[in-house]
């Protein structure tokens, strides 16, 4: 096997075993009803987290993803309650989403500060302005959102492709050609794996900053998006900490930290990974909410543990 593909080969793996653990453990757990529910409900971190993937492949790092989410879905929610349509005010989110990326892709390389830093404040100030527009939790009333719910695609079995992974499906393909058959997407690889070799190779790197940072608002955006549908509402405090697990995922998916290496695709079945867990969480009955944080910080872990491994033989192998 082509070593790019071993950490997507580790993902696809831990995602089966759990999942047939699970229908060892539980009876009707093996079923399409239980995959589409862990694609529904985890549809708009997976969206998030794809345009993340971008950014870490780059060696970059977005910590403003969850505030974006709760950003956006207040906006929508509050636009609603004036008369706006949700694919109207959802419109003007991506673009808000864009800008702000790009803001930001352009702050980190024009004033060469740490990605970690400038989107830090920009979580600070996206967090802020949700309280700016309304500190109470306001529902989105359109009929939009209840025919939009009402979407889906029957699988074999009782399961059924809701609305919101069909969106994340389709924001994947869209992701996985950019990233693998474009330019742009050979520029953010080459990037991540040294900036230096970059930049002597002609790639443009002002301009692919920027643009990563777009795409990854975009992304962000669009998950608030299906995050507001979803719900129905906009809560100030909605996203908190889902740009913690939306980084989990990118890395759960293959992606390494550093950048470089990593498949979009993978990002997919690291949220999947996530989802699985507190599903089976909830299959017990017996176990809290908290032990799907720790399980995800335990497998997180070892993950990482493993991504230096194959760094490591990797180089040996190169040096020999």
């Amino acid at each position: 096997m082509n070593e790019k593909y071993l950490p997507l080969a580790a993902t696809i793996a831990v995602f089966l075993a759990l999942f047939l653990i699970g229908g060892f453990l539980y009876k009707n757990f093996l079923s399409t009803l239980v995959l589409g529910d862990i694609l529904a409900d985890n549809a708009f971190i997976i969206i998030a987290a794809i345009g993340t993937t971008f950014v870490i492949l780059s060696g970059g790092i977005d910590l403003s993803i969850g505030s974006m989410i709760g950003f956006v879905g207040v906006v929508m929610a509050n636009l609603d309650v004036v008369g706006w349509h949700p694919l109207i005010s959802g419109g003007l989110m991506l673009g808000f989403g864009l800008l702000f990326g790009a803001l930001q892709g352009l702050i980190i390389d024009f004033c060469e500060i740490q990605p970690f830093i400038v989107t830090l404040a920009g979580l600070f100030l996206l967090r802020g302005s949700c309280f700016m527009v309304n500190l109470d939790s306001v529902p989105i009333r359109h009929p939009f959102v209840a025919w939009f719910a009402g979407l889906s695609i029957p699988l074999p079995g009782e399961g059924e492709l809701r609305s919101s992974a069909i969106v994340m499906l389709v924001a994947l393909a869209v992701a996985i050609v950019i990233a693998h058959f474009t330019r742009f997407g050979a520029n953010v690889y080459a990037i991540g794996g040294d900036r230096v070799s970059a930049a002597l190779m002609g790639v443009p790197m002002r301009r692919t900053t920027v643009a990563i940072y777009a795409l990854g608002g975009v992304y962000s955006a669009l998950g608030g998006v299906i995050y507001a549908l979803y719900t129905s509402s906009g809560y100030p405090l909605a996203g908190t900490g889902n740009e913690l697990t939306a980084i989990a995922s990118v890395v759960l998916g293959g992606t390494l930290l550093t950048g470089g290496v990593g498949m979009v695709a993978g990002t997919l079945f690291g949220g999947m990974i996530l989802g699985l867990i507190a599903t089976l969480i909830d299959f017990n009955g017996s176990l809290n909410g908290a032990w799907i944080m720790i399980s995800g910080g335990i497998l997180l872990f070892l993950f990482i543990v493993m991504q230096r491994s194959l760094v490591g033989s990797f180089k040996l192998r190169d040096t020999t």
